[in-house]
């Protein structure tokens, strides 16, 4: 199931026509300059033409009652009830028509894996072995940033970056997960573009500051939940700026696969519902390619698009 968190006051993109069959990778709407926190919020469950239907007609076309938010919705198991009539329901909707906000946005922790693609091992920051354990840094909760709202980076950052990620959401409290049985404590799946000030990086020798400013999380375009990503180890990742492909890879080329990602995590802290993981990048950054040409300039268009999941979309705008 694909379920999106939408504002209630929808937002008409100048692509609203939308009437293809999106198989949950194709069509998106123009980036928008709204800011995701201009609108309280709903969700909506989509099906694979790009169909929605809201929460309040879904409680009013099967008297179930559900939860008032996106989160409680997946962690408290409706996705299974209302899937079993899902294909009985009305979806009057295009999902292109509602403005997209960030899918999760009750999250105690955002973590972030980094040298996690084995293809980055051409890469001399990377170092002469792939890591064992899960190198990880924090994000704040505030950088996320809806599948198509802009990109927006003050004017003194130099060496704006983009790093295409799978991204997952934990669905229950868990400690010391075994490792084939990590896929169970899976929400779902979702794209989300890593944005990083390069230069900022830099200067603290570490990562949170430069990845952390306002709107450099954008996500989405929506949750899949874990049933319909049978191997979430096995997805296509690709990354475009201006139509340029930037980052063409795989998550079979993850060093440390979801499952182990999972029970690594889990070993040294506990893991709660809500909680996301952003399960790293592969080669293909400005960085990466250690070329100054290659980072983001006002005006680019950044697409990062992952296999069974969708496309996010987003302007980059640098402001004083």
């Amino acid at each position: 199931m694909r379920i999106a968190r939408v504002a209630k006051g929808s937002i008409e993109s100048k692509e609203s026509a939308l009437t293809e069959d999106i198989d949950a990778n194709r069509g998106s709407p123009e980036v928008t300059n709204k800011s995701s926190e201009l609108y309280s919020d709903t969700y909506a469950i989509v099906n694979k033409n790009g169909d929605a239907i809201t929460a309040d007609e879904i409680e009013s076309q099967t008297d179930i009652r559900i939860p008032p938010t996106l989160e409680d919705f997946i962690f408290e198991g409706y996705s299974d009830r209302i899937g079993k009539v899902l294909d009985r329901l009305d979806l009057t909707h295009k999902i292109f028509n509602f403005h997209l906000l960030p899918p999760i946005t009750r999250s105690f922790k955002i973590i972030c894996l980094a040298f996690n693609y084995k293809d980055q091992d051409t890469w001399l920051r990377f170092g002469k072995f792939p890591p064992k354990d899960p190198v990880i840094y924090m994000k704040a909760r505030t950088s996320l940033t809806g599948a198509f709202d802009d990109i927006i980076c003050p004017s003194s950052v130099k060496q704006l970056d983009y790093e295409g990620e799978l991204a997952l959401v934990i669905d229950r409290k868990c400690r010391d997960v075994e490792i084939n049985r990590a896929l169970e404590y899976i929400g779902g799946y979702f794209v989300l573009n890593d944005i990083s000030a390069r230069d900022v990086q830099f200067i603290d020798k570490q990562y949170s500051r430069a990845k952390s400013f306002d709107s450099f999380g954008p996500c989405g375009p929506w949750i899949v939940t874990r049933d319909e990503i049978p191997d979430p180890n096995d997805l296509q990742l690709i990354t475009k700026v201006n139509d340029e492909v930037r980052q063409c890879s795989s998550t079979s080329k993850l060093v440390l696969n979801i499952e182990k990602i999972v029970n690594s995590l889990s070993s040294v802290m506990t893991l709660e519902a809500g909680d996301i993981i952003s399960t790293g990048t592969p080669t293909g950054t400005a960085l990466s390619m250690s070329s100054h040409l290659k980072y983001l300039q006002h005006g680019d268009i950044v697409e990062v698009e992952v296999e069974g999941i969708g496309k996010i979309r987003n302007k980059v705008k640098f402001v004083n």
